[in-house]
């Protein structure tokens, strides 16, 4: 049996967040980032990392850190940070399994909403051989006043693409990401691969486990 919103004439635009959604770069990045948040004083895990920054843009992510420390960050955090995760992701990344397979049996417009910073999501997109599905259709954190969980970056990214918001759908791995997908007035589709689908369900959106099903449920 097929969800209520099943009609593809209830969406223009597919808003897919990129980390954790189109690339598998959330246990990478959050690896690094938790080796780098404990070596300046807080003790984390990478599941630690991911719990509370995945979704959320990088200065966000910092002032997190730095209330916790009681203090700021060395100037050069940012920098080694950037520099390690980058290296592992160029030796690690993947494409989300079955991503581009769902892309290609859903007929509507799409672009990309992404905390990242626009260099990190070309970077991404272009190792996983994505790319080319959002050339010039790509949005970035860094292009809005508020990240995730504000709705700032997927009104901003439909007011791009020229479509309303109510018939915009948003595909999310993230309670930052649901939580911004729904305070923009968009339907929010979950992936859950790494949130169990109840806890995306219970923040508002449709969870899904694999990306086999995403074009059924929107309607294709």
């Amino acid at each position: 049996m097929r969800p209520e919103l099943s009609s593809p004439a209830l969406f223009e635009l597919v808003i897919f967040d990129n980390d954790g959604v189109l690339v598998d770069s959330e246990p990478i990045s959050n690896r690094v980032m938790a080796a780098a948040i404990t070596e300046v004083g807080l003790p984390t895990t990478t599941e630690d990392s991911m719990r509370e920054f995945m979704g959320r843009r990088w200065e966000d992510s910092v002032a997190i850190v730095e209330e916790r420390i009681g203090r700021k960050l060395p100037p050069e955090f940012s920098t080694r940070y950037r520099e390690r995760r980058d290296a592992a992701l160029a030796a690690e990344l993947k494409p989300v399994p079955g991503v581009a397979e769902a892309i290609a049996r859903i007929p509507l417009e799409r672009c990309v909403a992404s905390s990242g910073a626009p260099e990190k999501i070309r970077f991404t997109l272009e190792h996983t051989g994505l790319l080319h599905l959002f050339e010039g259709r790509m949005f970035s954190g860094t292009q809005v006043e508020n990240g995730k969980p504000a709705p700032d970056l997927f009104l901003y990214a439909a007011e791009q693409m020229g479509v309303p918001p109510e018939r915009c759908a948003v595909v999310e791995d993230t309670l930052h990401g649901v939580e911004a997908g729904i305070a923009a007035g968009m339907k929010v589709f979950g992936y859950a691969w790494y949130f169990e689908p109840d806890v995306l369900a219970e923040a508002g959106a449709t969870p899904f486990r694999s990306m086999d099903e995403l074009p059924g449920l929107l309607g294709f």
